[in-house]
């Protein structure tokens, strides 16, 4: 098989399960945790990074923003040899009480976005499968971390996020909005993969804070340290997979 065109991988150079932040930067972050850290490859939003946590080899590769990037990264990771995704990013809540910090594990995601339908009938479940979710679950508990387990929204466009599409989602009993989840569920599924999602939370669309209203950089000091306990739980659920 020819090298993937995005991110220049080929097999052989990844390994089957897959930690897969949006942010670049954040893959050094996960790496940090690691050891026998390897950079493979770096092009446009894409960094891919192989390493070990406790004896457990996997893969580190960012998506970027939204769907259509995340969905060329899981189509191509599946090209060249990965099979368990786990994304590893932020969302902003959609329920009173959910906290800047908190975490969320999704069970499934509402497909409020357009490159699922692509590929399949938006009335096809996008949701995580049972023994990543599982594992991102118990890895939390093993921690002693609370996580809200739960169903969100993914939608691809951060700015019109509406009063009214708000009200629907907390109506509807989403947990929180992201921009990736629907669309990694999705191609899991469709590909006989599996796939999770853990997030922290960075605002609460229902109370009126959003990402970088509370500081300078884009996530409050809180939500920057509970990133870091989520990392450590996709850490810990890599090793149970």
């Amino acid at each position: 098989m020819a090298k993937q065109p995005h991110l220049l991988v080929e097999p052989g150079d990844v390994h089957d399960i897959a930690l897969i932040p949006g942010d670049p930067g954040r893959v050094e972050r996960i790496a940090g945790h690691c050891e026998n850290v390897e950079h493979v490859a770096e092009n446009r939003e894409y960094t891919l990074v192989n390493a070990t946590y406790e004896g457990r080899d996997l893969t580190i590769c960012s998506t970027g923003i939204g769907c259509p990037s995340a969905t060329i990264a899981v189509e191509e990771l599946a090209n060249v040899g990965v099979e368990t995704f786990v994304r590893v990013g932020t969302t902003g809540a959609l329920q009173s009480g959910i906290e800047i910090g908190d975490m969320v594990v999704a069970t499934g995601a509402a497909k409020d976005e357009g490159t699922t339908k692509r590929y399949e009938n938006a009335e096809y479940p996008a949701v995580a499968d049972y023994e990543t979710l599982s594992a991102l679950v118990d890895g939390a508990e093993e921690r002693g971390e609370d996580v809200h387990v739960g169903p969100i929204a993914t939608d691809d466009a951060f700015y019109a996020e509406t009063e009214e599409y708000v009200e629907d989602w907390e109506r509807a009993g989403m947990l929180a909005v992201e921009m990736e989840a629907a669309a990694v569920f999705t191609l899991a599924r469709r590909k006989g993969l599996a796939a999770g999602a853990i997030c922290t939370v960075d605002g609460n669309l229902v109370e009126g804070t959003q990402k970088g209203e509370t500081d300078d950089e884009e996530l409050p000091e809180k939500a920057k340290n509970n990133v870091e306990r989520a990392i450590r739980i996709s850490l810990e659920a890599a090793t149970r997979l």
